[in-house]
């Protein structure tokens, strides 16, 4: 029978609601990549490009071609770690398909989470950790501090299945409150972490998973104490409208999802008199 009432109040759906709650109470929501394909294509064009800076050819399939990334310490000192990375993370950025290809793992979730209006940085990071070196940290830290909005998220792909030191490490928003009350008392970066070592939580994915963080909280790495390799993209997405700190739009950041309206509004001029 028609009726003219509508019969829900809400204006998030409840997967929306769901994932929202998730990211709230973890800090960050795993999930499958959106576009499988995009990501295999990824990982082979970075197995490629690593191949040509080796002089060397890289299988192009399963199951060889996640071997071949992850015992990369068999053919590459630390000492150059850098320049190996390097011609990667140019040759990556170089492909104009590269950033929309990263973007599309993770749109619907970015949308919940980020909103439809979004502006994503303009190099896609690359990480590379051989195991037992110490050259390739990232101590523990919260984004914000250094000069990064608060309202920025990060989505990090790895490129090989994950997990322990092999990863990377977060602490749980409820953690992270109680750590940074007591944060001023602290010494040492190492005291630091000395001090929630045991409240940390590395991440385990596997390849074909997406992880979406929030870079408030504190997180990094420590020496990767396994026989593997970890390969891993990171990008960071914020609200293209929402407030920006040293990272700034159009340097740092470059608007990907303006709607039409947007659009509209910041191309209108008042005609001449109007401001007289």
């Amino acid at each position: 029978m028609p009726t003219d009432t509508f019969d829900s109040p809400e204006f998030l759906d409840p997967t929306e609601v769901a994932l929202d709650d998730e990211f709230r109470r973890r800090g960050r929501v795993t999930q499958s990549a959106e576009e499988p394909g995009a990501l295999e294509c990824i990982r082979r064009h970075t197995a490629r490009l690593a191949a040509e800076h080796l002089g060397v050819e890289a299988p192009d399939r399963e199951p060889e071609l996640p071997a071949w990334l992850e015992s990369l310490g068999e053919r590459v000192a630390p000492a150059d770690l850098n320049a190996l990375r390097l011609h990667v993370f140019r040759g990556l950025n170089a492909e104009s398909w590269l950033r929309p290809a990263v973007y599309r793992l993770a749109r619907r979730s970015l949308a919940v989470l980020v909103g439809n209006e979004l502006a994503m940085q303009r190099r896609v990071n690359l990480s590379i950790q051989l195991p037992n070196d110490d050259s390739s940290l990232l101590p523990l830290h919260a984004d914000c501090w250094s000069g990064d909005s608060p309202y920025e998220i990060v989505l990090w792909v790895p490129l090989v299945d994950v997990a322990g030191t092999q990863s990377m490490f977060l602490l749980p928003p409820e953690a992270h409150a109680r750590f940074a009350e007591g944060m001023a008392e602290a010494g040492s970066v190492e005291d630091l972490f000395d001090s929630v070592e045991s409240e940390v939580e590395f991440l385990q994915l596997d390849f074909g998973q997406v992880l979406l963080f929030n870079q408030n909280l504190a997180h990094g790495n420590r020496i990767n104490r396994t026989p593997r390799t970890r390969w891993s993209l990171n990008v960071r997405f914020k609200g293209a409208f929402t407030p920006y700190a040293d990272k700034k739009l159009g340097e740092f950041f470059e608007p990907i999802t303006l709607r039409t309206m947007s659009r509209i509004g910041l191309e209108h001029r008042l005609p001449d008199g109007f401001r007289e």
